[in-house]
This record gives C-alpha cells, structure tokens and sequence, in this order.
C-alpha cells in the first residue's frame, strides 16, 4: 500500500472513531439525525452507532482486521445515505441549513468512494 493510502486510511480511522465517541459525548446532537419514526428508540439507536463506528475504527488501526475496517465503514456509510439524502429535503435540516445538507451529502459520496478503493487495497486479507 502506498503511504498515501496508508494516510488516507489512518485519517478514516481518526474520524470514524472521533464520530462514535461523540455519539456518547454529546448524543442530543445525533438524536436530531434519527428519523421521527424511530424517535422512541433514538437514544439507544445513537449509542449503539457510536459503539459501531468505535469497532470500526479501531479495526481500520489492525493490520489484520483493516479490510474487515474498511469494508463495514463502506457498507456503514451506504446505510447512512438515506438519512443525509432525508435531510437535503427535510423541512429544517439537522445540518442547519440546505447548502450544508448538501455538502453533507456529497461528502457521504466522497467518503464511500474512498472507502470502496481501501478495501480492495486489501482484497488478499480475508474478512473473516
């Protein structure tokens, strides 16, 4: 793996294991991502995420386990779509604003594109 890569991947982890510790610093701000349907079960559906993109993280550190990292922070960020393409037509954004919801949603792009290339950086690693 060439070291860009390899500071891409470190940068991943960095973030997605920031992004699930603050699940559990500050959950009222994930709580307003989680759709209205889902808002009896909201608390417990933000901190079982940040639990998740902890695991993922940390997996994404391993050099065992970092195709196992990539791939669920991929298949992580295709099932967060919905909820960023919600936003752009929500009412009130929980970004705060629609250019912000759109920033969002083409970073989420940006981000699964990044990720589908790591993991197949490491097709030689078994997932499991």
């Amino acid at each position: 793996m060439s070291k860009v890569w390899f500071v891409i991947k470190l940068l991943l982890a960095l973030f997605i294991t920031y992004a699930g510790v603050q699940h559990f610093v500050n959950p009222t701000f994930f709580v307003k991502v989680i759709p209205p349907f889902l808002m009896d079960i909201a608390l417990p559906i933000v901190y079982i995420s940040g639990v998740i993109e902890i695991v993922i993280g940390l997996l994404l550190f391993t050099n065992k386990y970092q195709r196992l990292g990539a791939m669920s922070f991929f298949l992580l960020m295709v099932a967060f779509l919905p909820l960023h393409i919600w936003d752009v037509f929500a009412e009130d954004p929980f970004t705060g604003s629609r250019n912000a919801a759109y920033i969002r949603l083409a970073m989420q792009f940006v981000l699964i594109a990044l990720l589908w290339k790591l993991q197949s950086l490491y097709k030689s690693e078994k997932l499991f």
